[in-house]
């Protein structure tokens, strides 16, 4: 059985896709550094590692989950030279046992983003 999960703190979906899903545990869709209300980006990587876990940690306490629940989270970014920045800001949001997580280069990501981060969180 799975349940969708949904935040106002967070974007809403721009396609046909849920911000989460529990089922056992809960997968987050990506989320990239957009402002909810606005839907502007904010600027630069650091800035929007930032909203997107920000964005996550808002689609996680709708289901009641914090930040430390997660245990996997996949990076998504358009120019791994800038991963420096985006790890050290990434590493402000997380405390051991850091989640297992995975970094790719991708050619682009919705809305011109630098970075896109989607993470699986338990209970």
């Amino acid at each position: 059985m799975r349940r969708e999960v949904r935040s106002k703190g967070a974007p809403a979906p721009i396609g046909p896709y849920s911000q989460a899903v529990e089922a056992g545990a809960v997968y987050c869709s990506g989320q990239i550094g957009a402002d909810p209300q606005s839907g502007s980006l904010d600027s630069g990587i650091a800035a929007q590692t930032k909203r997107a876990l920000s964005n996550l940690s808002e689609v996680l306490a709708a289901d009641g989950l914090k930040m430390e629940n997660v245990v996997k989270t996949t990076v998504f970014m358009v120019d791994l030279a800038e991963f420096a920045q985006m790890n050290e800001e990434y590493g402000k949001h997380f405390a051991p046992p850091y989640p297992a997580r995975s970094t790719v280069q991708v050619a682009s990501l919705p809305k011109g983003a630098r970075v896109e981060i989607d993470a699986v969180a338990v209970r």
